[in-house]
């Protein structure tokens, strides 16, 4: 199944005489039909000191009527794209087509339910393009001060992160947030797997690059119910720490590499 807006740009490249975009705001969403429309009115704007830029938003093989409000988002916003997943493939997947999709070597991810607040991207953006020349560009992440979620799911939460953190040591205390920047050429050298946009600080990290915690703003779902559950994350993320684990032990890195 051909995504919509296939064609030289879906996979990163420049159209000729087009400015590429200062970053890439990529969005993974399924089955949100009724949160787009606000999540674009308030976004747009919020960008607007980042211009140039881009929004992809990546529909994971939704079965409500999220493609017909995308289509009809990018008629009504300049710089909206959009890429359709033929089944659903889950949240790390639909990151993925999107991130390589992407037009500008920088990326920021957030939430397509109106939980982010899009005016964060600004200063995330602008600590990780602060990276000094030649020196390892850092991964972003958003770290939610108050947590407007169900009791279950904040508590949850917060044993899943200090469980990842005793496990993994990242340093990190908020990996669930949406909200993240970095370099679109060091995402796409990370191992790929389902979940891995939860471990983004302890992968980044194990390749070399150094983390940034930001306080970011949180909100409560505009419209719906989270597609996740309690147990389901709990089930799955203890396989994938213990994969991180194995990942952290086994990655080497060259140091600095010259040629003769």
């Amino acid at each position: 199944m051909q995504a919509p807006g296939d064609g030289p740009a879906q996979m990163g490249q420049e159209q000729p005489g087009q400015e590429p975009p200062g970053v890439s705001v990529v969005i993974a969403v399924y089955n949100e039909a009724d949160n787009l429309a606000p999540v674009c009115d308030e976004l747009f704007p919020a960008l607007q000191p980042l211009a140039p830029f881009e929004v992809v938003f990546v529909d994971d093989g939704s079965t409500d009527a999220t493609a017909a409000v995308l289509a009809d988002l990018a008629r009504r916003h300049a710089g909206l794209r959009w890429l359709r997943h033929e089944r659903r493939s889950a949240k790390t997947a639909a990151l993925r087509t999107g991130i390589t999709a992407a037009r500008s070597p920088w990326i920021a991810t957030m939430d397509g339910d109106g939980q982010n607040d899009p005016r964060d991207i600004v200063e995330m953006l602008h600590l990780a393009r602060a990276a000094p020349s030649g020196a390892p560009a850092p991964l972003v992440a958003g770290i939610r001060a108050r947590r407007y979620d169900t009791l279950s799911r904040r508590l949850a939460t917060r044993f899943a992160n200090r469980l990842r953190q005793a496990v993994l040591a990242d340093g990190c205390p908020d990996t669930g947030c949406g909200l993240k920047a970095f370099r679109r050429d060091d995402f796409l050298r990370l191992p790929a797997f389902e979940g891995m946009h939860r471990f983004l600080p302890a992968l980044f990290q194990a390749y070399g690059h150094p983390l940034l915690c930001q306080p970011v703003a949180h909100r409560a779902r505009l419209q719906g119910r989270s597609k996740y559950t309690n147990l389901g994350r709990a089930l799955v993320g203890i396989g994938d720490l213990l994969g991180v684990l194995w990942l952290q032990s086994r990655t080497r890195l060259p140091g600095k590499v010259t040629e003769g």
